[in-house]
């Protein structure tokens, strides 16, 4: 179960760069969509089969489906976003990288609390969130970079959801406000 998690985490942070330099809305939200699922794979490889099915068809369908529905309204144009940003939001993705993995060995941790790389995978998904977020013109790749840093968040909650604490119903909140967040860009 390791190698399904470590590859999990890897795909994770791989896609975090596919989404930083991707212009096109509808690969943006095709990877988001991979994030859903990835999620799953990762909690499902911890031995959480329910919260993985929950994942799954949270931020593996519901919220992609919203954002696919949203798209289809859109004009050609508002689905295309300008280059001139891609690759400083590529660059500034890769130092969060380096400053995770630099933060993860410098935080003091309880032994055992993160498997190894869950802690750096996280904490770069978050800030990959966020470079979309501010680095973004169009509102719906802005709706997009939330959903990231949400993962982001979700990601450095997993360890905590085990031990019984209420970090899967504060996700579930995030989840409920980008659904809402959605719905009002589509209207």
């Amino acid at each position: 179960m390791t190698t399904l998690l470590q590859s999990c985490l890897f795909l994770l942070v791989l896609s975090n760069y596919l989404l930083l330099g991707t212009r096109r809305v509808a690969g943006m939200t095709r990877l988001t969509a991979f994030q859903g699922l990835l999620l799953a794979a990762l909690l499902l490889s911890l031995d959480h089969a329910l919260l993985a099915g929950a994942v799954l068809l949270i931020k593996g369908a519901l919220l992609p489906g919203l954002l696919w529905r949203t798209q289809k309204r859109l004009p050609a144009d508002a689905l295309i976003c300008p280059a001139r940003r891609v690759g400083f939001g590529v660059l500034a993705g890769m130092a969060g990288l380096v400053f995770s993995i630099w933060l993860d060995g410098k935080l003091v941790m309880p032994l055992g609390l993160y498997p190894p790389l869950l802690l750096p995978t996280g904490l770069a998904t978050l800030f990959c969130g966020f470079i979309l977020i501010v680095g973004r013109i169009k509102a719906i790749t802005q709706v997009i970079g939330y959903l990231v840093a949400e993962n982001g968040i979700f990601l450095l909650g997993v360890p905590l959801m085990t031990g019984g604490t209420v970090w899967f119903e504060l996700a579930l909140l995030l989840d409920v406000f980008v659904a809402v967040f959605v719905m009002g860009i589509a209207i």
